[in-house]
């Protein structure tokens, strides 16, 4: 025991005489920033000819949710119509929706499955991102179903939310 503390103490004076001659040199990894005094109106700069990117095109549907059940599903309501497979225990967590056949690419609209969709206008809860994974009946038109489970007591219908398509 008294040799592990003789150690010790000899690493821990070797450690202190390198610090003390600079042996060990810490490099800063702080970058190092040009200061530069801003002025108003702004400078121009060689970039003024920035193009914003397009936003992308919304569509204003109504929106409504729908539980994996067959009364509101068909005969395999754990399975959507693009073939993925819902967990049973927590359907909202996939955050998947169901579009109105004429919006979807199959029936002449512009969305598909697996496409991405900011969808605003229904709550702070509900607006974000979703991916189509399913089609509703052929009798509902512009309008979007939000899967959510049975226990998730979220219920509703909400007209003119904007949805849009991210690249």
């Amino acid at each position: 025991m008294f040799r592990i503390k003789l150690l010790a103490a000899m690493l821990s004076m070797v450690v202190a005489t390198a610090e003390e001659f600079s042996f060990f040199t810490a490099d800063s990894r702080t970058p190092k920033v040009e200061e530069r005094r801003l002025g108003w109106p702004p400078e121009e700069t060689s970039q003024t000819n920035l193009e914003l990117p397009a936003s992308p095109a919304t569509i204003t549907v109504k929106a409504s949710i729908y539980h994996p059940e067959p009364g509101q599903t068909d005969a395999t309501p754990y399975i959507t119509a693009d073939g993925s497979r819902i967990n049973k225990r927590n359907p909202k967590k996939h955050r998947w929706i169901a579009v109105s056949r004429d919006l979807h690419s199959r029936w002449g609209g512009e969305l598909s499955y697996g496409d991405s969709l900011w969808v605003t206008g229904i709550s702070d809860e509900l607006d974000g991102v979703y991916i189509v994974r399913d089609v509703m009946n052929k009798r509902m038109r512009k309008q979007i179903d939000i899967l959510v489970g049975r226990k998730d007591r979220i219920m509703g219908l909400w007209p003119n939310v904007q949805i849009a398509r991210l690249d």
